[in-house]
């Protein structure tokens, strides 16, 4: 049987998908002053080794562990929320199927705890662009 990252498409697929994902993490209002200094080519082979590896390539993950690379910065629930919004939005826009889609983001969420201390988010991500945007 095929792993996930195969039926994603491999690597091509994933890169072109991790592009996109940083690229927007990146220009996000609410979370893209956390990379201000961020070397973002090298955020985007991080996030492609723990994506592959996660999804069943033969690629190890060589970053920090998560806990420790994300220690320093004051990321709450909330900021979570929104990048975990941004990587479904992206998953959608590249048609991802919806099991390994669901699989990627249970993954995220199951994350969370290594990148921030709060267990929740307190925010809908949806209903706040809809208020700040006013539509």
């Amino acid at each position: 049987m095929d792993s996930l990252f195969d039926q994603l498409g491999g690597e091509l697929k994933l890169r072109q998908i991790i592009d996109t994902f940083i690229d927007r993490v990146f220009a996000d209002r609410m979370i893209g002053f956390f990379f201000r200094k961020a070397d973002k080519e090298r955020i985007k082979e991080m996030e492609y080794q723990l994506a592959a590896n996660f999804l069943g390539a033969s690629i190890e993950y060589r970053g920090r562990p998560l806990n420790l690379a994300h220690a320093r910065h004051p990321i709450m629930g909330g900021h979570f929320a929104r990048r975990k919004q941004i990587l479904k939005e992206t998953l959608e826009s590249y048609e991802v199927a919806d099991n390994i889609k669901q699989a990627w983001l249970k993954h995220t969420e199951d994350l969370r705890p290594l990148i921030t201390g709060q267990a929740g988010s307190g925010c809908d991500p949806i209903d706040a662009r809809r208020r700040a945007t006013g539509s």
